[in-house]
């Protein structure tokens, strides 16, 4: 694998929270709005490397606390893949370095 794919690959995943982050602050901010529709993000990796996010309406009803700690978990996802993509990068300048030298 290819830094620049192993790039694409956490790029993808800081994008995907980042649509999971978007529906949970959804979420909490319809909380109390009659017949609002729960927003259910489902992640699934697509062939070619990385993830990919849907977001769908449940009918279930919407529970601050549950959001709350999908909030959390969403954002050491995206930290996660930041310093995955961080490396990437670092590791991309070495070689540039390299290259030059």
């Amino acid at each position: 694998m290819s830094i620049s794919g192993i790039s694409n690959i956490a790029l993808s995943g800081m994008r995907s929270q980042t649509t999971r982050i978007g529906a949970i602050a959804n979420n909490v901010a319809n909380s109390s709005t009659p017949d609002y529709a729960r927003l259910n993000t489902s992640l699934t990796s697509v062939a070619s490397g990385g993830v990919q996010a849907a977001v769908n309406p449940t009918a279930s009803d919407v529970d601050p606390a549950t959001g709350l700690t999908d909030l959390i978990e969403a954002e050491q996802a995206y930290k996660a893949n930041a310093v995955v993509f961080e490396t990437g990068a670092d590791m991309w300048e070495m070689l540039m370095n390299i290259k030059r030298d």
